[in-house]
């Protein structure tokens, strides 16, 4: 059977098709800059670990994630940034350290617990610890959580 066909891409003659950066705004920032501000964030995250400031240190990791492409690394640092908060913190105060973040927040965590859970093996995780911390995101954020989730296509 002649499997030649299969070599052509027809997107390209259909002008309907979608491409990733019509489904969601580039980041304006430079990828130097990305991965900057990512080392900074994981330099304030150990500064909160150490002052027992588990909320801040993830409200600091959460905030303005980097995504799309050319920052793989920036995106490689703050997973693992955010694998040692969620590491360093006790399964009793998951509840209350999700409370305290905002929406927008809770679905980046749960982007990145995704994330976590794809990558097996990587870092110094367990799938438990990432499945505890997705079960008490879903009890507090809801489903409206999973689903905004994956929907949305900037990756993390």
């Amino acid at each position: 059977m002649d499997t030649a066909f299969r070599k052509i891409d027809i997107d390209q003659y259909d002008e309907d098709v979608l491409h990733d950066s019509e489904l969601y705004e580039i980041d304006p920032r430079d990828p130097s800059q990305v991965l900057e501000e990512a080392k900074q964030r994981q330099a304030a995250v150990r500064t909160s670990l150490s002052r027992n400031d588990i909320s801040g240190a993830l409200s600091t990791i959460l905030d303005n994630p980097p995504y799309g492409p050319n920052v793989e690394q920036a995106k490689d640092i703050t997973l693992q940034t955010l694998l040692t908060i969620l590491n360093t913190t006790k399964s009793t105060e998951i509840s209350a350290v999700t409370r305290s973040l905002s929406q927008d927040a809770q679905d980046t965590l749960m982007k990145y617990l995704y994330k976590g859970m794809a990558m097996p093996g990587w870092g110094d995780i367990s799938g438990s610890v990432l499945l505890g911390w997705h079960e008490k995101l879903t009890e507090i954020a809801g489903t409206g959580c999973i689903v905004r989730t994956m929907t949305d296509r900037r990756l993390v």
